[in-house]
């Protein structure tokens, strides 16, 4: 058997941070198995589903890095399939035409909840003729769920979950319109594209029960079945806006990395011993269903920020220099001209050492950019005091003359000049990182001036210094 797995999603929304884990699981467990993992849009509420929505969708998987081996499916084409099954049935008795009004379910569901029983359809017109109904009149086709027994779905994630019959009702599966519901579009697309996993959310668990029913009506396999524990915030209670970010695009905009994001959702939910920090090549290598736990998951904010800031010191200086550049240009009185570019390049082994988010690191390395006067921050202000700013228009006069402008040379002069001026060196430091950055935040002093360049480190020491 080829392992095929399948994302499903309704572009009604953003990608949601638990529908994105659910995309990850199905594609590690299909790259794992060495199959295919496929992307369906269930795009059936045509009001609800726009073309917005579904770019949003796949803009967001691509950043995750998680693609499709097959042209994506868009369900509101195979309408014409799912009515198509609902006729079979209907033809081979396991479904029915019911011709009930709104009226009558609505006297159907409260004459249940009277009389104590669940809200359910009684079954009016499973066993009538349908030469009964009323000339012209709309109906709606419903399966025949079995009455008597149990039905057992052996869950990859849950173990053996059991429903009585009694409990279901029958269902509709095509709506008097014409249109089919959920719950048959789901099946006859999984069916027929050849779907042998379904991995999802367990709150889809209850339609298990019910889509098994037009499985088993139809003589069609059961794909083998994972639901997944969904995932809360950090107090336990369902995710929600109160709790921060919720979709991939927002922790995009926040500055986090997709390794970083792909690392932590699969570790919400899924174990393997001690590893934390796993590449992609490793999760596919490791991941498997018996890794995933029962109970739901709690979002950790802090702990998916470290993990960004472990993927961040390992990633690529030219991208991170191109997506801080990004940044910058929306920043307001920052130069990102290509001689800025070349300078945050040349500093970016210190930057990334010092961020834990993508917007932390554009934020840290905006001064390279900035025109004079800068702005300080309140600690960068305190160590402009009138004597560290004397202090500064003499170290100005030393580094005038530093050869080689370089990390070395300009380590070399500042020992010096702390050396000559019976200083401790952070003394110096301090007081010229808030003078060249508007910060007391950077990465090392020397390696600093030596991006800004001998005219840009004078310059903005000028401004500020106290020359005697």
């Amino acid at each position: 058997m080829t392992v095929r797995t399948r994302f499903a999603p309704s572009p009604t929304g953003l990608l949601h941070i638990g529908n994105a884990r659910a995309a990850l699981f199905n594609f590690l467990y299909a790259r794992h198995h060495g199959g295919q993992f496929l992307l369906r849009i269930e795009d059936t509420d045509r009001e609800r589903s726009t073309q917005k929505a579904v770019d949003v969708l796949f803009d967001g998987l691509a950043w995750m890095d998680i693609h499709s081996d097959e042209k994506p499916v868009f369900q509101s084409t195979r309408q014409a399939r799912h009515t198509e099954v609902a006729h079979e049935l209907l033809e081979k008795g396991l479904a029915y035409r019911c011709y009930c009004t709104a009226d009558e379910l609505k006297e159907m569901r409260e004459k249940a909840m009277a009389e104590g029983r669940p809200p359910r359809y009684n079954g009016m017109w499973r066993d009538r003729d349908p030469s009964e109904a009323p000339a012209n009149t709309p109906y709606t086709i419903r399966i025949k769920a079995p009455r008597e027994g149990e039905t057992t779905i052996h869950d990859l994630v849950q173990g053996d979950v059991r429903v009585a019959n009694s409990e279901l009702d029958d269902m509709i599966i095509l709506r008097a319109d014409g249109t089919p519901v959920y719950q048959l579009a789901v099946v006859v697309d999984d069916h027929d594209m050849d779907i042998t996993h379904v991995i999802r959310g367990d709150d889809h668990l209850t339609n298990t029960f019910r889509q098994a029913m037009i499985y088993r009506a139809m003589g069609w396999d059961l794909p083998h079945f994972a639901h997944l524990p969904l995932i809360h915030g950090p107090d336990g209670a369902k995710l929600s806006k109160r709790h921060g970010a919720q979709s991939v695009v927002e922790f995009r905009e926040m500055g986090y990395l997709p390794e970083a994001l792909n690392n932590y959702l699969l570790r919400l939910g899924w174990g393997h011993g001690d590893a934390e920090i796993l590449s992609r090549e490793e999760q596919i290598r490791l991941f498997d269903l018996d890794g995933v736990g029962r109970s739901p998951s709690r979002m950790d904010y802090a702990k998916l920020l470290h993990i960004n800031g472990v993927w961040l010191r390992q990633a690529d200086d030219t991208r991170l220099t191109n997506d801080v550049m990004e940044r910058l240009g929306k920043m307001e009185g920052v130069d990102t001209s290509d001689a800025i570019r070349t300078k945050v390049l040349a500093l970016m082994p210190g930057l990334k050492e010092r961020a834990k988010t993508l917007v932390e690191l554009a934020d840290n390395a905006a001064f390279l950019g900035r025109s004079l006067p800068l702005e300080f921050t309140p600690k960068a202000e305190k160590q402009l005091t009138p004597e560290n700013r004397v202090m500064l228009g003499r170290l100005a006069e030393a580094l005038k003359t530093t050869e080689p402008f370089t990390k070395d040379g300009i380590d070399a002069t500042l020992r010096q000049f702390a050396e000559t001026h019976d200083m401790k060196l952070g003394k110096v430091a301090q007081p010229l990182r808030a003078a060249v950055t508007g910060s007391t935040m950077s990465p090392g002093i020397d390696d600093t001036l030596a991006a800004l360049g001998r005219d840009g480190v004078l310059a903005r020491i000028n401004a500020v210094a106290a020359h005697e």
